[in-house]
């Protein structure tokens, strides 16, 4: 279909056919929707092309998405929903078109609507948010354990093996070291001022990976991108999970790695493990963690993503890039590294104590 140029309304032309034109002529109908308002939310024109719009019909309100995923791929998105929707998680329900379908096919691009979910996304500041976060976590996780997806779906998998991933970044972090005492310049600087303290928080990621028995970690469906943006908090205490796109079986200690690595890398948060033992504890009333998913989460905390990630991009673009503006990055992350090697040492003294090793 071709891409259409409207003249009397007050959109945002781009070079696609993505905006609100588009979507309320061609897309919308598809769901009985034609007097409505829209608005968009979230563009994002990768490689992974997405967007979301706010669709208002009088009191009532939807959330239309354009996803990156592929039909099959989608198809397991809608059965992870389906199936913590009928055991108790507060999730947005897709919405089936006129015809009975789970999506809309428009122009080689797929669609889904749900409700709009009302609501301000978890806030990391208030422990109550943080609280109920992980204890509803733990009941995704606990519920999901014989998840299955519908027929027609793909499987998507993730057990990724953390060890070789994080040997992988290891021996880049060296070859980094090696380029900075090359260069000498100012980010090298920074890079070296640090590297001591970055390095020995990956060896301590690689010995506790190295330790983990795979056999003893828990595995589910696992959201992929269980962060704050994705837990919405309706009047402080109706919490919903939305935006299941990167869904998938995978390790469960890795849904809450990632969860932790974003709350604690925070300024008002930092590296504190009161509140990570905290948490813990309330994901542990109802499912308890093994001692191997302790290693996990704590090996995953440990090893310095953004200081290797950041290095690895400087070196790579060294003579095209922005360098001021790695270094600022650079100087970012460098002034929590201690914080962060405070935090390992005490959290796997904790665990060490936890299961009397």
């Amino acid at each position: 279909m071709p891409h259409e140029r409207a003249k009397n309304y007050n959109i945002n032309l781009r070079d696609t056919w993505i905006n609100t034109y588009n979507i309320k002529k061609y897309v919308l109908p598809h769901y009985g929707i034609e007097n409505c308002e829209i608005k968009e939310i979230k563009f994002k024109d990768t490689d992974k092309q997405r967007a979301v719009y706010k669709v208002q019909v009088g009191e009532e309100a939807f959330c239309i998405k354009k996803v990156y995923l592929n039909k099959k791929e989608l198809l397991f998105v809608y059965s992870a929903v389906e199936w913590l929707y009928r055991l108790g998680v507060d999730v947005p329900r897709f919405i089936p078109t006129n015809d009975g379908s789970r999506f809309v096919l428009e122009n080689d691009m797929l669609f889904m609507l749900t409700p709009w979910i009302n609501g301000d996304k978890c806030d990391f500041d208030n422990i109550n948010h943080i609280n109920l976060a992980m204890s509803t976590l733990a009941k995704v996780h606990k519920t999901s354990k014989n998840f299955s997806p519908i027929l027609g779906s793909e499987e998507r998998l993730g057990f990724d093996d953390i060890f070789s991933s994080y040997n992988k970044h290891f021996n880049q972090l060296l070859n980094s070291s090696n380029l900075a005492f090359r260069y000498q310049d100012q980010f090298s600087k920074i890079f070296l001022d640090d590297f001591e303290d970055n390095i020995t928080l990956a060896r301590i990621s690689l010995d506790l990976c190295n330790s983990i028995n795979d056999e003893n970690l828990s595995r589910s469906l696992c959201h992929g991108d269980y962060v704050n943006k994705n837990i919405i908090f309706e009047n402080n205490h109706n919490m919903h999970i939305i935006d299941f796109d990167k869904s998938k079986l995978d390790y469960c200690a890795k849904d809450i790695s990632y969860f932790f690595r974003r709350l604690l890398k925070r300024e008002n948060t930092k590296w504190n493990l009161d509140l990570c033992i905290n948490a813990l504890d309330e994901y542990n009333k109802i499912k308890p963690l093994t001692l191997d998913e302790y290693k996990y989460i704590a090996a995953y905390l440990a090893f310095p993503q953004k200081y290797w990630r950041i290095s690895r991009d400087y070196y790579n673009n060294i003579r095209k890039c922005n360098k001021k503006a790695f270094c600022n990055l650079l100087n970012n992350v460098v002034k929590k590294t201690s914080y962060q090697l405070q935090f390992i040492n005490s959290f796997v003294s904790y665990i060490e104590n936890k299961f009397n090793i």
